[in-house]
């Protein structure tokens, strides 16, 4: 019961820029943030990408950036887009995840809403598998995803690892040696979806047993519970 509340307690902080390492997306991380803060003149900006490279920590990053400083909505799928884009605020701006599995309903929905953000002086920023042309979308509505910024979302070398890795250890509140940082790239998988996961894991177990995490943890964790 003890290591259950624990474990219930050790929840992972809300997606940030700060958490977020670039690496060889930083143009258009810049670009996002200047999104948040209004002042980029395009409608939009459209990320692309295989799964796991971040894309979806990069919707809910802007939108936090965003929410001191203007309205902000994230739709975490096509569904979600409002009904009534006519009655957000002016200015809003609103983030859709997955739009690329958006059924022919939800893509009018979409059109409907990016044609009021458009008169209101509202933006979005929208997610999707594959760059516009290569929407599986109405013709529509893949002009207005291509009239905005299109950016592809690339996966971290491995010379940027390193840097994420600690970087997701402080938003959770512990430090991550580099000596624990090299094991775990060394014996762990090594795509950023599942060291980021091993290492959520590495942090409930830590706080369960009252224990640093160190690579003796790590090694002795991955040994008994991990299956890699």
């Amino acid at each position: 019961m003890a290591e259950q509340l624990v474990l219930d307690l050790a929840r992972v902080e809300p997606p940030t820029f700060r958490s977020f390492v670039a690496g060889p997306n930083r143009e258009a991380v810049t670009a996002l943030g200047r999104l948040a803060e209004g002042a980029l003149p395009e409608a939009g900006v459209l990320l692309w990408g295989g799964e796991g490279v971040g894309k979806t920590h990069l919707l809910h990053a802007v939108v936090a950036a965003a929410a001191p400083m203007r309205p902000a909505f994230l739709c975490a799928r096509p569904a979600d887009v409002p009904v009534e884009p006519d009655r957000l605020p002016a200015s809003s701006l609103v983030a859709i995840d997955g739009v690329d599995q958006a059924g022919a309903e939800e893509q009018g929905r979409m059109f409907t809403l990016f044609n009021a953000l458009a008169v209101h002086g509202g933006q979005w920023v929208a997610a999707a598998c594959a760059p516009p042309a290569r929407l599986a979308l109405r013709d529509d509505l893949r002009t207005r995803l291509a009239l905005g910024l299109v950016f592809e979302v690339l996966p971290l070398a491995d010379g940027d690892k390193p840097q994420a890795l600690a970087t997701y250890a402080l938003e959770r509140g512990f430090r991550l040696g580099d000596d624990v940082i090299a094991y775990l790239l060394a014996h762990g998988r090594r795509d950023m979806r599942s060291l980021v996961a091993t290492l959520a894991a590495l942090d409930r177990h830590s706080l369960a047993t009252r224990r640093t995490v160190t690579v003796a943890l790590l090694r002795e964790w991955l040994q008994r519970d991990l299956r890699l």
